[in-house]
């Protein structure tokens, strides 16, 4: 079940924010705060305040790759989506027309075996759907070049229609992105921590708040209603795992930067709430009836009502705090997408718990 909610097309975020004005900086967004179905409007400036010493904030530390690239089936042109490499070398891909205003609209996929011309001499020749139920996604084999190569020197990053221009692939780092050691990185931007500067990182650690980063490679991500996301490739590495059990063990909570990082870290976890390290690659899909074992809050963008994400948030929160905090979201103009503003949703609090919080730090 979803929120039954229409987002008016002036809400998407056209720009990053600090290109919207003079002397702003990626934290110049706004912070929607839900505890249950209380919600406060915030600037994100002021996380380390809602946030306290022994918190935990678990972080994807996965670069954004130059995944979209021109092509070329005969004589008509093509756009194509890298999504995620497999093991066996081959890719996940998803071809799509250009509009020409510098995106893209959706292409049927397939039919096998057709042949892909990619810059620097990469053919792409497309082998079957990524899945049974679907054509969106296929997998691909590359011959000719090596295409994290091909993406480096003639790839850019994906681009959605709300958008107003291309961007550079730096506007698309998080400050917690790390190269990975094969190359490989996200298809589409780990966005819920691109507000977070490396002064709002530095004030958190001066107030207490930890730190713990995993690794989810996200796929591309689908305007389908309800597709349920596609296996990821993800590391939960053993000193995180200490982390956060250590918080769990104390009076820490923890909190997921993004739903890639509740995706990685619930992946990581048995069933006795424990987090182990733990790297490969994860279909799991968290839902209200599957819950999570060792979440407690989320930092978050805003999702589109027919999101699968909402699912994750509705396990977190309940179903009755995100319908609430969407209706604020609407009614309050708050900006969707990559661009755009954040939700925190941290567990609500006993008063004793609250007292304890505000005059123990």
């Amino acid at each position: 079940m979803t929120v039954a909610v229409k987002v008016p097309e002036e809400l998407s975020a056209r720009l990053p924010v600090e290109q919207r004005g003079s002397g702003l900086d990626r934290d110049a967004v706004r912070l929607l705060v839900s505890r249950g179905t209380e919600v406060s409007h915030r600037a994100f400036t002021e996380l380390p305040r809602l946030l306290r010493a022994g918190d935990l904030l678990v972080v994807n530390t996965s670069p954004t790759l130059a995944a979209a690239v021109d092509g070329w089936v005969g004589h008509a042109r093509v756009v194509v989506h890298f999504s995620t490499r497999g093991d066996d070398g081959r890719w996940a891909v998803e071809l799509r027309d250009p509009d020409g205003k510098g995106t893209t609209h959706a292409r049927a996929g397939g039919p096998a075996g057709k042949e892909v011309c990619l810059p620097g001499g990469v053919r792409l020749v497309l082998e079957g759907p990524l899945s049974a139920g679907g054509g969106r996604l296929w997998w691909a084999r590359a011959s000719g070049a090596e295409v994290l190569g091909m993406l480096r020197e003639h790839g850019r990053p994906i681009r959605y229609s709300y958008t107003e221009r291309d961007q550079p692939l730096s506007v698309y780092q998080t400050v917690f992105a790390l190269p990975s050691a094969d190359g490989a990185g996200s298809a589409e931007m780990p966005s819920a921590a691109r507000p977070f500067t490396a002064r709002l990182v530095t004030e958190l650690v001066s107030r207490g708040v930890q730190f713990a980063p995993v690794t989810l490679h996200t796929g591309v991500a689908s305007a389908q209603a309800h597709e349920p996301p596609y296996p990821e490739r993800f590391s939960v590495p053993e000193a995180s795992a200490r982390l956060i059990n250590a918080a769990r063990a104390g009076d820490g909570r923890v909190v997921a930067v993004g739903t890639t990082a509740v995706r990685a870290v619930e992946s990581a976890a048995g069933t006795d709430g424990v987090v182990r390290a733990r790297a490969g690659w994860t279909d799991l899909v968290v839902t209200p009836e599957r819950g999570v074992r060792v979440v407690d809050g989320l930092l978050t963008g805003l999702h589109e009502p027919e999101a699968s994400h909402l699912l994750m948030l509705e396990a977190i929160a309940g179903r009755a705090a995100v319908d609430r905090s969407y209706e604020a979201a609407l009614h309050g103009l708050y900006l969707w997408h990559e661009f755009g503003d954040i939700h925190l949703i941290l567990p609500e609090e006993s008063p004793h718990t609250e007292h304890c919080s505000s005059n123990c730090r």
